[in-house]
């Protein structure tokens, strides 16, 4: 009995730390919890932005102007312009890619080398030139060819709305964006987070902005639950498959 409870108890260990998520294992036989709503910026992988500046420019001042400048409203602008501000980030990718390489090379070569006198040699050693014609000492002759093809095909798309929150303002006004959303259906927890940096003259008047005018944007799909997890492999075969050589 002591020699089994002895051998359980590692295999307990192995299991339990095997498991990639171990959230996953206090969540059966119920659905996937959701996060608490939070500070974007009080996430543990969060951090300040920083990127290169121009020098700042002091705006003239026009005290009897009605109109400022980069202002779509006449009394207020309504756009996302401070920390804690929020703007729509419309994501519409529609990405197509078809590419077909085709190469073929081919080579031939010969060459005919004679020496019909050698500084007279071929008469003083004629047992080492026994049955050597020396119009024709050297003959070779090399053929090669190549072919290749390639072709690649890929098309995708993404066709969605997320609202952000602005969490920094750059000193030359430009506004880092991040948000994320999370939506359960049934047993499975997809959750969309994007974040990037926009100029405040590309939000359009109705308080949005698309993701290819964002610099450095990321965005991600992605979630957990009871179909994910049929659709993950074993944590040991994913060790198998990174091991095995062939």
């Amino acid at each position: 009995m002591r020699a089994a409870r002895r051998m359980v108890l590692p295999v307990l260990l192995v299991l339990l730390g095997g498991c990639t998520n171990l959230t996953r294992l206090s969540e059966i036989g119920g659905p996937p919890g959701m996060s608490p709503t939070a500070d974007p910026t009080r996430a543990p992988g969060w951090r300040p932005l920083t990127m290169p500046m121009p020098r700042p420019r002091t705006a003239r001042p026009a005290p009897d102007a009605l109109w400022r400048p980069g202002s779509r409203a006449f009394f207020r602008d309504q756009r996302a312009a401070g920390v804690g501000d929020l703007v729509t980030v419309v994501v519409n990718i529609n990405s197509t890619a078809d590419l077909k390489n085709n190469t073929t090379a081919t080579r031939a070569s010969t060459q005919s080398v004679g020496m019909p006198n050698v500084l007279g040699l071929e008469t003083q050693l004629p047992h080492m030139f026994a049955g050597l014609n020396p119009a024709s000492a050297l003959y070779t002759t090399s053929a090669s060819g190549n072919t290749g093809t390639a072709e690649l095909k890929r098309s995708e798309g993404v066709s969605l709305q997320l609202a952000g929150v602005v969490t920094q303002v750059l000193p030359n006004g430009n506004l880092v964006i991040s948000g994320s959303q999370e939506v359960r259906v049934g047993g499975e927890l997809r959750r969309l987070s994007v974040s990037g940096v926009a100029r405040p003259e590309d939000i359009d008047s109705n308080n949005t902005i698309s993701l290819d005018r964002m610099a450095e944007a990321r965005l991600s799909y992605g979630g957990r639950g009871q179909l994910t997890d049929v659709q993950t492999p074993p944590w040991g075969q994913q060790i198998l498959n990174f091991l095995m050589p062939f």
